[in-house]
This record gives structure tokens, sequence and C-alpha cells, in this order.
């Protein structure tokens, strides 16, 4: 089969876009519009269309997610990788920024005074210095249980990400902050079961963001 000659990034993500639409259709699948964005950003990214099924949302997760970029919230991520994959562009038009303090020298030494993991550290050091940023976690199971114990304790988050990858406490951390995220009136964007990581929270994040600021359609983004 030869290959279909394109070249431009804008043409080849509104091609995978087109494909990734058509395929579903085929499987019978539709989706609610609101959420459609994050959930074909998220096949896109990995090829997988079990994210259609899997994602969960919570009741007005997607629009107040975007309602809060557009007021200048943060975004607190797990790893460094989601924060390189955020676009800064995007959300640089709100003024917000994009955080990760997995590094950060105090977690490092509060993680190990505590004898936990810096996952748990960086959340509770987010909770503090940034308490209205938008949470994405897509590697540490352990961070979204500390998210449904700060949860519990008071915290308000603007909206929770929670799509880690793995086998041990991956999916009941999920259920698990579905739980809490419902009890308390947080917003949340789930993916159930064991798929996941930080490339899905990436996606998650961008699609929000290109709502946000009308850059939906990839050539808009030039």
């Amino acid at each position: 089969m030869e290959p279909t000659r394109i070249s431009r990034p804008a043409d080849i993500e509104s091609a995978s876009m087109a494909i990734i639409r058509r395929e579903l259709a085929e499987q019978g699948i539709s989706l609610d519009p609101e959420q459609e964005p994050v959930i074909l950003r998220a096949i896109h990214t990995t090829a997988d269309f079990d994210f259609a099924r899997t994602l969960t949302f919570t009741p007005g997760a997607v629009s107040r997610g975007v309602s809060a970029l557009q007021g200048g919230a943060d975004i607190v991520t797990d790893t460094n990788m989601a924060k390189a994959g955020i676009s800064q562009g995007a959300i640089g038009r709100f003024r917000g920024e994009v955080y990760c303090f997995m590094a950060d020298p105090r977690v490092s030494e509060e993680a190990k005074r505590r004898d936990t993991t810096r996952a748990v550290v960086s959340m509770d050091l987010a909770a503090r210095e940034h308490p209205n940023a938008i949470l994405a976690v897509g590697n540490a199971p352990t961070a979204l249980l500390e998210l449904c114990e700060l949860i519990s304790g008071g915290l308000r988050p603007p909206l929770v990400i929670g799509v880690p990858v793995g086998f041990v406490n991956v999916a009941e951390s999920k259920e698990r902050l579905l739980e809490v995220c419902r009890q308390y009136d947080v917003p949340a964007i789930v993916a159930r079961g064991r798929k996941g990581g930080s490339t899905v929270a990436t996606a998650i994040c961008n699609a929000l963001l290109y709502t946000a600021a009308g850059l939906l359609d990839p050539g808009s983004r030039n």
C-alpha cells in the first residue's frame, strides 16, 4: 500500500483526526460533543481506541476545566515529561503556568523524611502553593491517593486528571479518585483501568487548552 504523502504537521494532524472519527463511526461509537476533543486527542496520541470507552468524565468536567484555564489557572503535573509536552503557547494566552515539583529538592528531602514517594509530597506542595491549579497525574497512583486525602480534607481543585499507567494500585486509585471527586463535586477526567501515562495526561491538558483558546483546528496554531 502506497503511503499518503502529507508533510505539513497541521495536515498530518487533520488527516489523523479524520481517520479516528471514521473508525469510531465504523465501531458505532458516538462521542459527547463536549468530551470529543479530549477523547480524540487521547486516541491521536496513543493510537488506542480503548480511550473512547475508558475515559470517564464527571458532570461538566470539560467545561469547568476550560473555564478554569480561561481564568488563568495553572497546571501541575506529576512528571516533567508531561510538563514539557503541554502547550506553552496555549496556556500563555491566559497567563497560566505549568509546574512539576518532582525534582524540587524540598520534595526529595520531605519524601525521605516521611518515607513516602516524591509523588505524594509533590501533590502536598501543589496543594499548598497552587490550590487553584488543575492537577494532571499520568504516572503515580500514590499521587492520586494523596489527592483523595487532600480533597477529603478540603482541597477543591478546578479539575483533576487521573490517568496513571501500570499494574499496582493503578485501577484502584482511579476508582477511588472518581468516588471522592463525585462526593465533593470536584471535576475529574479519569482513564479507568490500567492504561494511561504521561503522554495521555499531556494530550488531555492540550485538548482543554486548545478548546479554551479556540485552537482545535491545527491550522490555527501556526
